[in-house]
């Protein structure tokens, strides 16, 4: 039997607001019991750190994130993104003519790393969170909204289940 390996990869600014979701939530996941293969990972603005960790192919990656769509902030959605152009997350730069900055990439930029890197990102879930606030303006702001706040046990319960989900199948397919 194989032994699987699931990401679980929280990034975000804490100092810009609501962006800190996914750092909020990986800091309270690595507090729970969780199956198994499972690591999960405060990559906070460390885009060079995730994509690295990407380019060891885990079996899944779970990328918890803050994401505008436009809905009520406190959403919680779950996207399985196109990895080939990551287009339903935010527009990937260049990185084959150099335009990079490692410590604001979007996760569409980290799979376009990757991909620069000669990897492939598969198997990859978004949970994101409709953030509220990211702060006044050349400010930034501690701390999350009070919706965003009140959605961070909400992303728990649903990564807890995907997790089972993944563990499950990695089980039956071992």
């Amino acid at each position: 039997m194989s032994e699987r390996n699931i990401l679980v990869a929280g990034i975000g600014n804490i100092f810009l607001g609501d962006d800190g979701f996914g750092v909020e939530v990986a800091q309270q996941l690595v507090t729970r019991q969780l199956p198994e293969g499972v690591r999960v990972v405060d990559f906070g603005i460390r885009g060079f750190d995730l994509a690295y960790a990407l380019l060891d192919a885990p079996d899944a990656t779970v990328l918890v994130d803050a994401m505008p769509r436009g809905d009520p902030p406190g959403t919680v959605y779950v996207l399985e993104p196109d990895l080939e152009t990551a287009s339903d997350l935010t527009e990937a730069p260049d990185h084959g003519q150099g335009a990079f900055q490692g410590h604001s990439m979007t996760p569409a930029s980290v799979f376009a790393l990757v991909r620069t890197l000669g990897g492939t990102p598969r198997n990859v879930t978004v949970v994101g969170c409709e953030p509220q606030t990211f702060g006044p303006e050349n400010e930034g702001q501690m701390g999350l909204s009070e919706q965003v706040a009140a959605a961070v046990p909400e992303a728990i319960v649903v990564i807890e289940r995907l997790l089972a989900q993944l563990a499950a199948t990695a089980g039956s397919a071992a």
